[in-house]
């Protein structure tokens, strides 16, 4: 059952450490079946409760499973295994089209701002017991988001869009619920919520964002969140339009006890507006990050929610990082109120690139996606072989498998290093590695 592998420990917390040493070290590998909780509890000399809440934290760490009388066993995916080290190398001389990252040249200087927040700093310095969100900051965010039509709400910060949405998440949720989440989505996202010992729901998208009959079958199944991209969606581009947005809030509305965690990440990179699904249900999020067009080294992201969902955030924020920095937040509030990225200018570079790519596709034969963002979506019949060919090509892609539950294959391509004399030899070395394939499950 074990193997050489032998399971140790006296108390709860010392018999999972010993788990998790097993299977960190590749001893005890995905599906592994541990022992009945009885008969590791004789074998150690233990209460079978000690082992029993042994078991119950591997669980909710997300290092094994337990499926009824076929027992506990190691995870397919152990919450260690990150889909970010599903990746290809670019060697020198192979360009390098899959780290995600957004065109360094639309990134604004961010000297004048790190100047206004030092003055500031000099001025007062930051102390415990301050406001947790610098009020000038809070009133461009509130700002911002009531010209967007969100619901009225308080504001909270946290270090990135993942921060944000695993404090949510932990707000409401326990180990074992079911969360719905796009399919192919966020690989991060993907990782975390095995992580915090949660099922991921998939849920099929087209253009135009989340299927409602693929929401409405995941709520009907009891998922106790939904967590939708609002704008340049990673991996396909997608943006929720008005209509869709509409037929997601009556689905919603049938649901009103779901959690619901917008992520608009596309934020200043996107010129088409937002359409907020938030206020349908009683718990909701609405999280901004200026990671893509500010810099991913400004780990900002603001959220707003209902009054308990932000309450239970900040409250648990406390006991942990205590709050976000007030120099970076004075930066990025500089950086917002004097307009350093032109959204609207940002949005035409990259989707001159992505229309030009998934143009010059649709002439080879291939179909591609990418609506909004910086990323274009490929379906390939064999992921694995049509990455290999894009090395070989002298292209670094990123795999699918990065982003997918139960999609189709594809690879995704970012866009921001492209020139436009490199969309036709691009485009051929796709055209050669994809082996086109019908794009089933896109939408």
């Amino acid at each position: 059952m074990l193997g050489e592998y032998r399971i140790s420990g006296r108390r709860a917390s010392e018999i999972a450490a010993s788990v998790e040493c097993g299977v960190s070290a590749g001893d005890l590998e995905p599906g592994h079946v541990l022992p009945p909780m009885r008969e590791l509890a004789t074998l150690l000399g233990v209460n079978a409760n000690t082992v029993a809440a042994a078991y119950r934290t591997l669980r909710e760490r997300g290092v094994i499973e337990t499926a009824g009388r076929r027992g506990s066993r190691v995870r397919p995916r152990p919450a260690t295994t990150a889909r970010g080290s599903l990746r290809v190398e670019a060697p020198p001389g192979v360009r390098d089209l899959g780290d995600g990252n957004p065109d360094p040249a639309l990134l604004p200087s961010l000297g004048p701002a790190l100047a206004v927040a030092s003055d500031a700093y000099a001025r007062r310095p930051g102390m415990y017991g301050d406001d947790p969100v610098v009020p000038r900051l809070a009133e461009l965010v509130r700002a911002g988001l009531d010209s967007d039509g969100l619901p009225a709400g308080p504001v909270a910060l946290a270090s990135g869009s993942l921060d944000a949405i695993e404090r949510v998440l932990s707000a409401h949720l326990r180990p074992g619920d079911a969360v719905a989440v796009e399919d192919p989505g966020w690989g991060a996202l993907l990782d975390l919520i095995p992580a915090l010992g949660m099922h991921v729901v998939p849920v099929a998208l087209d253009d135009e964002g989340p299927l409602p009959g693929d929401v409405e079958g995941a709520l009907r199944a009891g998922a106790k969140a939904l967590v939708v991209t609002d704008r340049a969606q990673n991996p396909t581009g997608a943006a929720v339009g008005r209509l869709r947005a509409d037929e997601l809030r009556s689905v919603l509305a049938e649901h009103p006890g779901v959690l619901l965690i917008e992520d608009d990440h596309g934020h200043a990179i996107v010129d088409l507006p937002v359409h907020p699904l938030a206020g349908v249900t009683e718990r909701w999020a609405f999280v901004r990050s200026v990671s893509k067009a500010y810099g991913p080294d400004l780990r900002l992201a603001v959220l707003t929610g209902d009054a308990l969902t932000v309450d239970r955030v900040t409250g648990r924020q406390h006991l942990g990082p205590g709050w976000v920095s007030a120099l970076l937040q004075r930066t990025v509030a500089h950086l917002w109120a004097t307009d350093a990225v032109d959204t609207a200018a940002v949005a035409r570079s990259y989707g001159r690139r992505r229309d030009a790519l998934v143009g010059a596709l649709g002439e080879r034969g291939i179909a591609a996606y990418g609506r909004t963002g910086m990323n274009v979506w490929v379906p390939v019949s064999d992921e694995t072989g049509a990455v290999a060919r894009m090395l070989h090509s002298g292209w670094a892609v990123a795999p699918g498998a990065r982003f997918r539950l139960t999609s189709p294959q594809g690879m995704r391509l970012t866009v921001s290093s492209l020139c436009a004399a490199d969309i036709e030899p691009l485009a051929d070395a796709v055209a050669a590695a994809a082996r086109p394939a019908r794009p089933v499950g896109h939408g």
